[in-house]
């Protein structure tokens, strides 16, 4: 009885634990949300919880705060962030898949390739970016903010080690001695198995690429092709806008809902994945 009791005790604490730190994932999403219904008099007077009425004003300030379109610059980042997903999710994953499935001379050697380029910070190779990027005159283009997509070091370790546990030898052994070639066994054998991780990795890289400011301020400089985070940017720069608090709460707010949105479209496979994981351990 007094086990029972134990027990009953621990998933309470557990259960507080859980409550407790979901709130403080989701409180400031929450606060964010409701300043972007407030003006800037009700936002001065301290944190509020429920959601006020100045929404259409907030909206009307953040709409002609400058002369960027904000539904060309969300165009514009889905466009990106689209793009840089699929070829992230879809080459990491071929890179992995063959060096886990085959044995070459170089493999140790391009696994510790991987690994050092993991450790590179991003920033360390910006100047060497910017210089390619003029030197191939791709200055305001989306080809170098969605073509390095293809060598995502990142995506390929998370494939490496994902595939290390869902990798079937014999339906790839079976498939070959019925004729199927090896693009044909990833794509119709390995992709449907690692599918939790690749929208996994989906929502990581598509995540990634939506909040990136600093390399596309770097290489677009036409208004017209600038992504969200940058049309933002630019509008916190108008005199009307910074007198706005509202406004600029709801910019913020309304950068982080295709984020959201995502995630939640794509979590179950996440569960899914950490499922399986579970099973195969």
């Amino acid at each position: 009885m007094s086990a029972k009791i134990g027990i009953n005790i621990g998933r309470v604490f557990i259960y507080i634990l859980l409550a407790f730190l979901t709130f403080l994932c989701v409180a400031p999403l929450w606060i964010l949300v409701v300043n972007s219904t407030r003006s800037t008099a009700e936002i001065n007077l301290g944190i509020s919880l429920i959601p006020s009425t100045n929404l259409a004003f907030n909206w009307r300030v953040l709409d002609q705060g400058g002369s960027v379109d904000l539904f060309r610059s969300f165009g514009n980042s889905a466009f990106i962030s689209s793009l840089t997903t699929v070829l992230t999710v879809y080459f990491g994953l071929l890179c992995a898949y063959a060096i886990e499935i085959y044995d070459f001379k170089l493999k140790k050697i391009t696994l510790g390739l991987v690994l050092f380029l993991i450790m590179i910070p991003g920033q360390v190779a910006i100047i060497g970016f910017y210089q390619l990027v003029v030197s191939f005159n791709m200055l305001n283009s989306y080809i170098p903010l969605i073509l390095p997509a293809i060598g995502g070091a990142g995506a390929v370790f998370f494939f490496k080690q994902y595939l290390e546990s869902c990798v079937i030898m014999e339906l790839i052994h079976a498939a070959r001695i019925d004729g199927c070639s090896e693009l044909g066994i990833f794509h119709k054998i390995m992709m449907p198995i690692a599918a939790p991780g690749a929208f996994t990795m989906a929502i990581f890289a598509f995540v990634g690429s939506w909040n990136n400011f600093f390399t596309p301020f770097l290489i677009i400089t036409d208004q017209k092709k600038s992504t969200l985070p940058m049309a933002i940017q630019i509008i916190i720069n108008g005199n009307t806008y910074n007198r706005e608090l509202g406004a600029f709460y709801l910019g913020l707010a309304i950068t982080i809902v295709p984020v959201i949105v995502v995630y939640i479209a794509l979590s179950k496979y996440i569960i899914s994945g950490i499922a399986m994981g579970a099973l195969k351990e």
